[in-house]
C-alpha cells in the first residue's frame, strides 16, 4: 500500500469521480409511459429528467411531446423534472405523463438547472403540498391541467434553506401567491409554518398553503436565504474554524502575513488543486477581458445615429393578447407588422391562419402614464414556427388600412454584420419601449461567453455543455443583451441604423442568487425571414399583401428576390411554382405592382401538373 502521508495530488478527473461516488450511489428505478414500463440505472448526479433522457424510449417520447409540459408522478405525487435523482430510491416507480403547457416550454434549457447538485441526499429534505389552497386562496398552480391528475406535489429543499426559496425554485406555483402573507398548514396537526422558516423539520410531511392574514408578507429577515442560496459545506466549516485559530500579533510585533496565518496540516493536495483551478479560471478571464476591452469602444454611438434610431423607434410596437403583453414587433411595410411566430403561436389556428383571441399592437407605449388604446390586428397574413431554422420564427400581422401609422422599416433593410455594435429596440419585461446597445458575439468567441457563465455560477455542467454545442451550431446573430421576456420580435439595428435581424430568444437559467439570467441571446436574420415570408404570401394567395410589398421599393429588393428563387429551387417548392403560374393571368400581368414580380418568376417557372387519382 502507498504511504498515507504521501501528498502527491490525485488527478483532477479521478478526484471528481471519487466525489461523485460519495454524493451519488448507483441505483435503478422503474418508469412507465402509456402502460409500458422500463428500468433505468443512474450512476451520475443530476435531475430526474436528465436521468430519464438517457433512455432512448423516453427521449423519443419527449421529442413527440416537446410542446407539452412534462409531469412525473412518484407515489401518487407530482415531482418536478429538476427533482434530484439522488432522492429516487431503489425500486421506486415513476409514471410519466404530458399535459397541455400554459407557457411555451423553454429551449434549450429543458429542465430547471439544479443549483446545488453537488449535495449528498443527507443534505436534502422532501415535503408535500396539496395543489388545492386553503380558504380564500382560489388558485396556486400555474398549470390548472395538473388538478385533473394530481392532488399533491412533492417539493425538495436543502437543509438550511427557507420554505419560500424551496417553493419558488419548484417553479410550478404561481409567482403571484408570494405577494400574500401565506404559510403551510400541516395536514395532520394543523400547525402552521411561516414561509420564512427553515425546511429542516418538514421532511415527508404534507401541507396545505393557507392565508395567514390579509397583511403583506414580512420583509426578508436578517441573514435570510430567500435572496441568495447559501448552505455551509464542510470546506466552509473548516475555513470558519481556521479563522478562529488565527493568532493575534503582539502589540509591538510587526504585522506580517506569516504571523497572521496558521498553516493547515496536510494541505498541499488541496492547495495544488485550488491553484490549478485558479490558473485555468484566470486564463479564461484574461481572454474574455481582452475581447471585451477591445470592443468596448464599438458600443459608443454617435449622437446623429441615436437621433436616427429614435425616429425609427416609432415603428416599434408592443404586441398584446387580450390587453396583456406577449411580445414586441415593428411595422415592416404598408400596414403589416412583423413579430416572432412563437409570440402568437398558441392563440391562432395554424391551418386557417386565424386568431382565437383579440390581438392588438401599441406603437406609443413609451411611459407608464400612457393609456391610449392600441390598434387591432385584423388578419394573420401568414406565419412560421421552425425555431431551429434561420429565418423560421416569424409572423406577419395586418392592421386596418384606415389608421395613421409611423414610417415602416423595410426601407432600412440590411444584412447581418459579423462584428461590432448593434441596438435592439423593444418592450422587455412587458414594460415601456427601451433600447439596448450591445455587442455581437462572433462565432469564435461564443464558447468563451458560455464558459464565463459556467465559472461564475458552477451550475449544471450538462446545461452549459448543451448551450456550448448549440451556439456553435446555430447560424444566427448572437449577442449579450438585457432583453428577456416579452421582447421577442424586437428589431435589431446595425451601426448604420439598418434592420438586420429579429430578436428571438436566449439560453435562460437561474443564477445562484435565484435571479433569471441568460447565457447569450440570438436573433433570426431578416434576410432569411423575408425570403420565407414572400414564399408564404404567394402560396397562401395573399395577393393584396404581395402588391403592398412590391410597392415598397427598397435598395436590396432584387437580392431578396434572388434569394427567394434560390430557396424555391433548392427545396423544389412545387406549391410556390404552381401559385406563381396561377398568378400569370392577363389581368395580373397588366397590374403594374405585380408585373415586375411575375416577369421575374414566370419566364423560368414551368407548370407542374397535379396528380389525378
Amino acid at each position: 500500500m502507498g504511504n498515507q502521508n504521501d501528498e502527491t495530488p490525485l488527478p483532477l478527473t479521478l478526484h471528481t469521480a471519487l466525489e461523485d461516488q460519495e454524493l451519488h450511489s448507483i441505483h435503478s428505478f422503474l418508469w412507465s409511459w402509456n402502460g409500458n414500463s422500463f428500468t433505468i440505472t443512474c450512476n451520475k448526479a443530476g435531475s430526474v429528467e436528465e436521468s430519464l433522457k438517457r433512455s432512448a424510449q423516453f427521449f423519443k417520447t419527449a421529442e413527440k411531446n416537446k410542446e407539452k409540459e412534462l409531469v412525473i408522478i412518484r407515489d401518487g405525487k407530482g415531482i418536478s423534472p429538476h427533482f434530484p435523482c439522488a432522492l429516487i430510491k431503489k425500486g421506486d416507480h415513476l409514471t410519466v405523463k404530458y399535459v397541455k403547457a400554459v407557457e411555451h416550454p423553454k429551449k434549450p434549457v429543458g429542465a430547471y438547472v439544479s443549483l446545488c447538485r453537488n449535495k449528498p441526499p443527507s443534505e436534502l429534505v422532501m415535503f408535500h403540498v396539496l395543489i388545492q389552497g386553503g380558504k380564500n386562496i382560489v388558485k396556486i398552480m400555474k398549470n390548472p391541467a395538473l388538478k385533473a391528475i394530481l392532488h399533491e406535489i412533492t417539493i425538495y429543499a436543502y437543509k438550511g434553506e427557507r420554505v419560500k426559496k424551496a417553493l419558488k425554485r419548484d417553479g410550478r406555483l404561481l409567482s403571484s401567491i408570494f405577494i400574500k402573507n401565506l404559510g403551510l398548514s400541516n395536514k395532520s396537526t394543523a400547525v402552521k409554518t411561516e414561509l420564512s422558516n427553515l425546511v429542516d423539520e418538514l421532511n415527508d410531511e404534507t401541507f396545505q398553503i393557507v392565508l395567514l392574514d390579509k397583511s403583506s408578507p414580512p420583509q426578508s429577515l436578517p441573514g435570510s436565504l430567500e435572496e441568495a442560496y447559501v448552505v455551509p459545506n464542510e470546506d466552509q466549516a473548516e475555513a470558519e474554524n481556521d479563522n478562529a485559530v488565527k493568532q493575534e500579533p503582539e502589540p509591538n510585533e510587526k504585522m506580517t502575513l506569516g504571523n497572521l496565518v496558521v498553516k493547515i496540516p496536510n494541505s498541499k493536495r488541496t492547495q495544488h488543486e485550488l491553484c490549478s483551478k485558479f490558473e485555468e479560471s484566470v486564463k479564461a478571464k484574461k481572454t474574455l477581458f481582452r475581447v471585451d476591452f477591445g470592443q468596448s469602444t464599438e458600443m459608443c454611438t454617435e449622437v446623429k445615429t441615436m437621433k436616427k434610431l429614435m425616429d425609427l423607434s416609432d415603428a416599434v410596437c408592443q404586441v398584446r393578447v387580450n390587453g396583456m403583453p406577449y411580445g414586441s414587433g415593428f411595422l415592416l411595410f404598408s400596414n403589416c407588422v412583423l413579430t416572432n411566430g412563437h409570440v402568437i403561436k398558441d392563440i391562432c389556428d395554424e391551418k386557417r391562419c386565424q386568431f382565437n383571441e383579440r390581438v392588438s399592437v401599441h406603437f406609443s407605449y413609451e411611459s407608464v402614464e400612457h393609456t391610449a388604446g392600441g390598434l387591432d390586428v385584423v388578419e394573420l397574413v401568414c406565419f412560421e414556427f421552425s425555431p431551429d431554422v434561420p429565418g423560421g420564427d416569424w409572423a406577419l400581422l395586418k392592421l386596418s388600412v384606415n389608421q395613421t401609422l409611423p414610417p415602416a422599416l423595410l426601407k432600412h433593410f440590411g444584412f447581418l454584420p459579423k462584428y461590432g455594435g448593434i441596438c435592439i429596440i423593444g418592450h422587455p419585461g412587458g414594460g415601456v419601449k427601451k433600447i439596448d446597445p450591445c455587442l455581437i458575439v462572433p462565432l469564435e468567441n461564443r464558447f468563451q461567453v458560455v464558459e464565463r457563465h459556467y465559472l461564475e455560477n458552477q451550475s449544471s455542467c450538462s446545461f452549459f455543455e448543451g448551450v456550448a454545442a448549440s451556439v456553435h451550431e446555430k447560424p444566427f446573430l448572437m449577442y449579450e443583451s438585457c432583453f428577456y421576456h416579452c421582447s421577442s420580435g424586437s428589431p435589431v439595428f446595425d451601426k448604420h441604423c439598418n434592420v438586420v435581424a429579429v430578436h428571438s430568444g436566449g439560453f435562460k437559467y437561474d443564477s445562484a442568487s435565484g435571479e433569471t439570467q441568460s447565457v447569450i441571446e440570438f436573433a433570426h436574420p431578416l434576410e432569411a425571414i423575408m425570403e420565407r415570408l414572400i414564399i408564404q404570401i404567394v402560396v397562401r394567395e395573399k395577393h393584396d399583401v404581395l402588391k403592398e410589398y412590391m410597392a415598397c421599393n427598397y435598395a436590396w429588393h432584387e437580392i431578396v428576390m434572388n434569394g427567394v428563387k434560390d430557396l424555391v429551387e433548392k427545396r423544389n417548392l412545387i406549391e410556390f411554382r404552381n401559385a406563381v403560374n396561377n398568378l400569370c393571368t392577363v389581368g395580373n400581368l397588366n397590374d403594374e405592382t405585380l408585373n415586375t414580380f411575375l416577369t421575374f418568376f414566370c419566364q423560368k417557372v414551368e407548370h407542374v401538373p397535379m396528380d389525378i387519382s
